[in-house]
Parts: C-alpha cells; structure tokens; sequence
C-alpha cells in the first residue's frame, strides 16, 4: 500500500521518516517493489544535532534542502512515515 500512495509524490519533495534515528528529505524520483530513490537528499542523522527531527525538518522547510547526496536509496521496510515537504506546518 504505501508504495503505491508513494507514487503518487513522484517529482515532489518530501520527508521520509523511518524506524531510527535517521530522516530523509529530497525529490522522490522512483518507488521501486522495495525502496524508493530520492534525489537531492539530505540523509541526516537525528544524533548528530541537538535538534529534534520535527525542529530539524521544520527548518528544511524554511531554508531549503541542505542536501548531502545525489541520490539515496531506502528501503520500504524501513520507512514508517513520510510527507510532502510542502505538508509541513509552521507552529
């Protein structure tokens, strides 16, 4: 199911959060049978900032994609949630 709602995102940017500490936010490019590749993404490690992943994405949205890789990989296994960037609100 979820890759099919997936889909639906192609083109756009989003969040991908997942079963660890790890978050995700680029282009979704493809939905693959088990994980999905992103363009333009920045792979960010919550333990690596004092920041708390909402706070973290929140200033994605406000300053752009700091992003880190070309493209990334990630399976769908270990995805548990995702968003349009766009869906983001501000508090």
């Amino acid at each position: 199911m979820m890759k099919e709602v997936l889909s639906k995102y192609l083109k756009k940017k989003i969040v991908l959060d997942t079963s660890s500490t790890w978050i995700y936010i680029g282009i979704l490019e493809k939905v693959f049978e088990s994980c999905v590749l992103l363009s333009d993404v920045d792979v960010h490690d919550n333990t690596d900032s004092n920041s708390t992943k909402e706070c973290y994405v929140l200033d994605s949205k406000k300053t752009g994609i700091k992003f880190n890789r070309h493209k990334a990989y990630i399976s769908l296994d270990y995805i548990v949630s995702f968003s349009a960037l766009d869906d983001v609100k501000f508090f």
